[in-house]
């Protein structure tokens, strides 16, 4: 199944996990080489010392490499999340940030990989960061791309 850049932003902002923590997606690039999401600490969404969850920190990043991969191969790739690490390097307080971006060189090393049928593993880094620009966290995704092959 393939969705559009614009219908995954739409039904992200209304996927459950995410309305109830107070993650919002509030940029994704129609080529796939951008998204941008943000969580907003309250008192309903804070753990038990008073800082955001890092679940939430993590999940933020979760499947944003995959989808926005699958908007810019399309139908003829398998595209899937494998791997996450996050270093957490400071509590998140107020609003954080994170930023994932796909380069074009990225997507054409991709479709070099793949194009013999072989899969391909590739890590993506994200920063999460505060409202002063720190790092909170260091989060890396791994994602499995491979060339549908035809029947």
């Amino acid at each position: 199944m393939h969705f559009s850049a614009k219908t995954l932003r739409r039904f992200m902002g209304f996927w459950p996990p995410y309305l109830g923590a107070g993650v919002r997606v509030v940029e994704f690039a129609d080529d796939g080489s951008r998204v941008v999401v943000k969580h907003k600490l309250t008192k309903l969404n804070q753990n038990a010392v008073g800082t955001v969850f890092g679940g939430t920190i993590m999940s933020m990043t979760d499947p944003f490499y995959m989808l926005a991969s699958m908007a810019r191969l399309g139908k003829d790739y398998r595209v899937w999340d494998v791997a996450g690490e996050v270093q957490f390097l400071k509590p998140g307080t107020g609003t954080v940030t994170a930023v994932m971006e796909i380069p074009d060189e990225t997507y054409e090393l991709i479709k070099e990989k793949t194009a013999d049928g072989q899969k391909y593993l590739h890590w993506f880094a994200t920063d999460v960061t505060n409202e002063n620009g720190e790092i909170v966290a260091k989060v890396r995704r791994q994602v499995y791309y491979r060339r549908r092959q035809e029947a």
